[in-house]
């Protein structure tokens, strides 16, 4: 695939539970390199747009209270196929369902509460990182 970015928040319930290190040196160590990264309070309009591809489905207002709900790390994350390695990384979305050593598998404690976010695809990005990052942000 090639070199390729992608966008990684850290939940609030991951930076509540003190894993931003932990998730950070997990991409760091597989040598995907960190292009952006800031800690934000997401607001209600970022988090509606953010999740707009839900905005039909019964739990997008879930999905937006608990955004919303504390702090946020979000970055940007460069490496040969990025968003594949990452998604490999952090495992399924049910972190009852990950597998152990993925940071979901290790860490999550619901499919809401699953500490992190990444990208799916190179359009997901395209839409997502621009609710988070300006251009001038990114390295």
């Amino acid at each position: 695939m090639g070199v390729e970015r992608t966008l990684v928040l850290v939940k609030p319930d991951g930076v509540e539970r003190g894993l931003v290190g932990e998730v950070i040196s997990r991409f760091e160590r597989k040598g995907l390199k960190i292009r952006a990264l800031k800690m934000l309070k997401m607001t209600r309009e970022m988090a509606e747009e953010f999740y707009s591809v839900h905005r039909e489905k019964p739990f997008f207002n879930d999905l937006v209270e608990f955004i919303t709900s504390g702090p946020i790390v979000a970055m940007i994350l460069e490496g040969d196929s990025a968003i594949e390695v990452v998604r490999l990384m952090i495992g399924s979305t049910d972190g009852r369902k990950a597998q152990p050593g993925t940071i979901r598998g290790d860490f999550a404690l619901s499919i809401q509460n699953n500490v992190v976010h990444a990208s799916d695809s190179q359009e997901s990005f395209e839409r997502e990182y621009k609710i988070v990052f300006s251009q001038e942000e990114i390295i």
